[in-house]
């Protein structure tokens, strides 16, 4: 069997300069006592935008702009709302369900753009990499509540605006190619972490077993 690597494909250095870049918009953001669940719905609402001028065909470059500003939203969110102490549950809720929503609408936006133009097979690919996209985000969830740490996977939301970004921003040829990435490599990823939760609940048998 072939062994997907855990680590997370964007290296600590590029994370942690990215998110140094963000910190003068959080401590602004701290001073004007902006909440993090502002920051969720203006990132929804972005990609609202981002899929309507998709279907609309207006410019491809214009949405994957928006689509990466909608991850930096995001991103923006909750660091917010650690550096603010504004934690709650239901921002933690909040910003999941439509970090959803957004992936939905974003997906929903590019297959009825490929549809109207021909392009049938893609628009399969897209659906694929919906579903992919969804289960990624749901088996994560599932297994902490169950108890397991589950954050292995290649190809998590953040690397997936980040290729639809810029897959968008070159041509649409290599926005084509990022779907079938994330058509494969979302669908594996979830695999992935299916396989890491046995594993680890295999270890907790064991453990007890041996007490």
């Amino acid at each position: 069997m072939v062994r997907l690597p855990a680590n997370e494909p964007i290296p600590d250095r590029l994370k942690n300069a990215y998110l140094s870049i963000l910190d003068p918009i959080v401590g602004l953001s701290t001073k004007l006592n902006l909440h993090p669940n502002t920051f969720t719905t203006v990132g929804f609402l972005t990609s609202c935008i981002a899929s309507y001028v998709i279907v609309a065909s207006a410019s491809l470059r214009l949405a994957a702009c928006l689509i990466l500003v909608s991850g930096i939203f995001d991103t923006v969110d909750g660091k917010l709302a650690r550096h603010s102490g504004k934690t709650s549950k239901f921002g933690a809720l909040y910003d999941s369900t439509m970090d959803r929503y957004s992936e939905f609408i974003l997906f929903l936006g590019m297959a009825f753009h490929f549809i109207k133009s021909g392009w049938y097979l893609t628009s399969v690919a897209v659906a694929v990499g919906l579903g992919g996209s969804l289960m990624v985000s749901y088996v994560r969830a599932r297994a902490e509540s169950l108890g397991f740490e589950c954050k292995v996977g290649l190809l998590q939301r953040a690397e997936r605006l980040l290729l639809l970004g810029l897959g968008g921003l070159i041509h649409i040829s290599t926005l084509v190619t990022a779907i079938w990435i994330i058509a494969v490599m979302s669908n594996l990823t979830a695999i992935h972490r299916i396989i890491h939760v046995w594993k680890e609940d295999r270890k907790k048998e064991r453990f007890h077993h041996e007490k």
